[in-house]
């Protein structure tokens, strides 16, 4: 199924006893570009996230933000700065001393004096940490592939219906093509017989510059390769793989054709279909530019 590069997913629980938030979203991008935020200390889970990703995504800018709870049963190790503990000690007793005040220096009032301790946790187990990170992950994912496969399913629908559309005018000018030779033969017999009044124009010269005329202005390998070209995008387009960049090729060659089939044609009225064609060819390159 063709997928859009824009999605949203996000996963808020509890796993292994600690809750989890894993939230992921995604924009158009030319290739696969990865932004993750993770708890501080926790890099490691990255490569995690990377691989996860990669199983999914093909293209888009994708953002990832993962917040993990602390775990209350890591032991923490507290250490007491001992040279600055005796300063606030001795400080407290120059004050009791000086100013004759009650001594009532004590553990309790020193502790206030929170810069002394340092607390570290010991460090989180990694391996817990990235298969938590994982099992977080793959429920967001289920939620953001979803929505991309939605505004897949769009995108598709819009695109073979602008495909619809081109073949229809393509079929009117492979009708009307053939008419302008005629068309110009008899204004070219017309205007020979008003030059030359007394003579008949000469009926091979007429089929000459009739001939040399409909090599101009055919269009007949251009409608074909246009054909060709819609084929092959709607077959990508029933696809599951990731085909953006395939397709963005072949509209510049659908936009190629267009543009060869206008500098042919010098009737009007087919003039103003084949704007009509670039018009849709366009919109559908607008498409696509979101199609992973």
């Amino acid at each position: 199924m063709i997928k859009s590069m824009t999605g949203y997913g996000r996963f808020e629980g509890i796993i292994d006893g600690r809750n989890v938030v894993f939230e992921i979203k995604s924009v158009n991008h030319r290739f696969l570009e990865l932004q993750c935020r993770t708890p501080r200390g926790c890099g490691f889970i990255e490569e995690t996230i990377k691989n996860l990703i990669g199983e999914y995504v093909r293209r888009g800018k994708v953002d990832v933000f993962v917040a993990v709870e602390a775990d209350d049963n890591v032991a923490s190790e507290v250490t007491i700065n001992h040279s600055l503990a005796a300063g606030y000690v001795n400080a407290l007793r120059e004050l009791r001393d000086r100013y004759e005040l009650a001594d009532d220096i004590s553990v309790s009032s020193v502790a206030k004096y929170s810069d002394i301790f340092t607390v570290r946790k010991a460090p989180e187990n990694e391996e817990a940490l990235c298969a938590l990170t994982e099992k977080a992950g793959r429920q967001a994912i289920e939620a953001f592939i979803a929505m991309r496969e939605r505004e897949g399913e769009k995108l598709r629908e819009d695109v073979l219906k602008r495909c619809d559309s081109i073949i229809s005018v393509v079929e009117i000018i492979e009708k009307r093509a053939p008419q302008l030779v005629e068309e110009y033969r008899a204004r070219l017999t017309e205007r020979l017989n008003d030059i030359l009044s007394d003579t008949t124009a000469d009926p091979q010269r007429i089929l000459t510059e009739a001939a040399i005329f409909a090599d101009k202005t055919a269009v007949d390998e251009e409608t074909v390769r246009l054909r060709s070209h819609i084929d092959q995008l709607r077959m990508m387009l029933s696809g599951d793989e990731a085909v953006g960049r395939k397709i963005d090729f072949i509209v510049q060659e659908m936009n190629r054709e267009a543009n060869t089939i206008g500098s042919k044609i010098s009737d009007a009225e087919l003039a103003h279909r084949v704007v009509d064609i670039k018009s849709e060819i366009e919109k559908i390159r607008e498409q696509i530019q979101n199609i992973e």
